[in-house]
């Protein structure tokens, strides 16, 4: 290689060490703008409840609605962003949920004598969740494309806890803007954020070239690329399944506590607006902050899948451990309304903390050309999880109360144990990182 060829790819190389926090920025706002919509809409359970008129059953059916949505659109979204590449699928995306969200400002609000139907309002919800699948895929083959195997982890994490950030920032604002000036006000700032973050979309991703992608030079992708097996398909390989179905399994927590931890804490402990709100922020902070470290942890310690592990073991403690004080202490026990924000904290936070471990893990065993329909494969389990769980918690109330939803929760997420992969050999984890390339 010539000295002009090699200052060429150093000054590429810099070039890309630059723009992909860029792309990085770009993927974070994307699923920020999208989890204040899926994670922050919950978050008005009881103003949805009263203001539409609904039951604890209609309450859980229009907010399955939304994780409906995301799961059965996941993975086409996902294959279609693998063929057409993640900027044409993340602006349509983007801009496709922004409409959808203003379509349910303009048509599907309380107003005066008027209440939308059920049905309208879940396929409504529905609609954006369907609209919406298309965010996580597509923002995740960007950031692999751009960041290394060493940094991925810590990028992945990074990317993932726009989820929880996103959703803290929805219990904040929505909650508060749904009691006050109605659910217009709060459609409206969801779409407005959906829009804008396409416009930086526009501007700033698209697909790196080879000497970008790996940031080190073109003779190194070259010679990575050779060296690569042909990959299996993402749909074939069982240890993508594994990882996807243990997510999935380890959401169900996650997702109680999303969907009906306001309605345990309003309805059990008597918790008023404010302390309802921040602890939900508090939840997602706290996973916003445990993402980013565990990425970072894992990367220098290469143990993304005991890490996983740890997490659901943990998490069934903690849940097992709400059930059980719950249980004691009774009917509306107004008096620990700390004690239970603070276990709802602490259980939500570590069931949310692996995300981005199991997202890298998931593009890391596909490889980069492949990551969409990988993450896409995990993203189905997990909002097929967000689609069941609202659904299974009002009849498990209507039989145990409280303490049999923490029980179940605690269950769902000891099963994700044996369901996650073991730690690879060295040899094995070799190779899924030099399939990277592929």
């Amino acid at each position: 290689m010539g000295n002009e060829s090699i200052a060429a790819v150093r000054v590429s190389g810099t070039r890309a060490a630059s723009h992909r926090w860029k792309v990085l920025g770009v993927g974070f706002a994307a699923n920020a703008s999208f989890s204040a919509a899926f994670s922050g809409i919950p978050t008005t359970a009881v103003f949805l409840r009263s203001g539409y008129h609904l039951g604890n059953d209609g309450l859980g059916l229009v907010l399955g609605m939304l994780g409906l949505g995301i799961a059965v659109s996941e993975l086409p979204w996902g294959l279609l962003t693998d063929c057409w590449g993640d900027r044409r699928v993340l602006l349509l995306g983007l801009l496709s949920t922004a409409a959808a969200l203003a379509g349910l400002a303009l048509f599907v609000v309380p107003s005066g004598a008027h209440v939308p139907s059920v049905a309208t309002l879940a396929l409504g919800l529905l609609l954006v969740g369907l609209l919406g699948g298309s965010v996580n895929g597509s923002s995740g083959r960007a950031v692999m494309a751009w960041f290394r195997e060493g940094e991925r982890g810590l990028a992945m994490s990074i990317r993932q806890t726009a989820v929880p950030a996103g959703g803290g920032l929805g219990a904040l604002i929505l909650p508060a803007l749904a009691s006050r000036f109605g659910f217009a006000s709060a459609y409206t700032l969801l779409a407005l954020a959906c829009a804008i973050t396409a416009g930086f979309a526009w501007c700033w991703l698209h697909e790196p070239s080879h000497a970008e992608g790996n940031g080190a030079g073109a003779a190194r992708h070259a010679s990575a690329a050779g060296a690569t097996p042909a990959k299996v398909s993402p749909l074939r390989d069982i240890g993508i399944w594994r990882v996807a179905l243990g997510a999935g399994a380890l959401c169900v927590p996650q997702l109680a506590v999303v969907t009906f931890g306001t309605v345990f804490l309003h309805d059990f402990s008597r918790a008023g607006v404010l302390t309802i709100s921040v602890t939900m922020a508090a939840v997602q902070t706290g996973a916003a902050i445990a993402r980013v470290w565990s990425g970072a942890w894992t990367d220098r310690r290469g143990n993304r899948r005991d890490y996983m592990r740890a997490c659901s073991v943990l998490t069934a403690v903690l849940f097992a451990s709400l059930a059980l004080v719950t249980g004691l202490a009774g009917l509306h026990h107004a008096a620990m309304t700390v004690v239970f924000a603070l276990m709802i904290v602490l259980g939500g936070v570590s069931a949310s903390a692996w995300h981005g471990v199991a997202f890298t893990e998931l593009a890391t065993l596909a490889g980069t050309n492949r990551a969409g329909t990988a993450l896409a494969i995990g993203n189905t389990c997990v909002f097929l999880t967000l689609f069941l769980t609202p659904l299974a918690i009002p009849p498990l109330l209507s039989v145990g109360s409280w303490p049999m939803v923490w029980a179940v929760a605690s269950v769902c997420a000891l099963i994700a144990l044996p369901v996650f992969p073991r730690a690879a050999r060295a040899g094995k984890l070799a190779a899924a990182r030099a399939c990277d390339a592929t």
